[in-house]
């Protein structure tokens, strides 16, 4: 009988003992994370709220900074952000998920894999080097563009449709990547089943297969819309001021192209940017999380 009593507080013990061993082994990482996200993002919020006098060199906290990132040419900034990162989204969206359907129902396995490599690859590339290779094909001595003659029927890369296309050169890729583990969650008993009730091709993606596939495709825009709102290098090397964005606006505003002294108004457009983020992620998590039932 005092064994059993001995025994029993020990077994009690060792989950709690596995919870301790647990969260000590991911504290180096929520130490990574403090440090690495933690202060940068204390510091902006400091900045975005404080204003440096020029004359005693004296900081006060105010909503002044917030109150100018969402006027004149930021709040276009920030509008044409949003905009170019919707429809960029939508599109790579409405691409991708024809490439990625006919990935998934290939018969030949090694076309999957390489598609797949390269999406991987090609969701990633962008900077510099994606603007260059744009300009070299359809800038305004690009080799397309002398071949096909665009400059003469209007055609302009260094334009918000000129960025789109852009853009969908690491959009579509990333939308491949992300609703491909959706369409392997189709069972081939549904399509069955539809077949068997008489219903068509057309029918059963429109009754079954989108109904089961909307959270994930949604998600894959939200994703997607998170990616292109983010961009930087490649739009900065391709269309400087010519495109409003806010990613722009934050780097005139640090380097002082425009005005002196609104470092803290780009802390400003980060805050904001942050929100968008926020908003966005709010979006997509449930998303993600309702997809992934069908995974299983």
């Amino acid at each position: 009988m005092t064994a059993t009593v001995a025994t029993v507080p020990a077994k009690a013990a060792a989950p709690e003992r596995r919870r301790s061993a647990g969260w000590l082994a991911v504290a180096p990482l929520l130490v990574f994370v403090a440090i690495s996200f933690g202060i940068p993002a204390l510091a902006m919020l400091n900045g975005a709220f404080t204003v440096k006098d020029p004359a005693t060199g004296a900081t006060s906290y105010t909503t002044a900074n917030l109150t100018a990132s969402v006027q004149g040419a930021y709040l276009t900034a920030l509008w044409g952000s949003v905009k170019l990162s919707a429809v960029s989204a939508v599109l790579g969206a409405v691409l991708g998920l024809p490439l990625a359907q006919a990935v998934v129902t290939s018969r030949f396995r090694a076309l999957r894999e390489a598609v797949l490599t390269a999406s991987g690859v090609l969701a990633n590339f962008g900077g510099v080097p994606l603007a260059f290779a744009f300009v070299a094909t359809l800038g305004n001595s690009g080799i397309l563009t002398r071949i096909f003659g665009l400059a003469d029927k209007g055609w302009s890369l260094y334009s918000f449709w000129g960025l789109v296309i852009v853009y969908l050169y690491f959009q579509i890729p990333l939308m491949v990547l992300t609703v491909t583990p959706a369409l392997d969650g189709l069972r081939v008993q549904w399509r069955e089943a539809a077949q068997n009730t008489g219903a068509t091709t057309a029918q059963y993606w429109r009754h079954v297969a989108l109904p089961v596939l909307a959270p994930s495709l949604l998600g894959g825009v939200v994703l997607l819309f998170g990616s292109a709102f983010g961009a930087y290098a490649t739009a900065a090397a391709m269309v400087s001021s010519s495109v409003p964005l806010v990613t722009l606006q934050i780097a005139d505003a640090i380097s002082g192209n425009v005005l002196v002294g609104q470092e803290n108004v780009a802390l400003a457009l980060s805050l904001d940017m942050v929100v968008v983020t926020i908003l966005v992620m709010a979006v997509y998590l449930p998303l993600q999380r309702r997809s992934a039932r069908w995974l299983v």
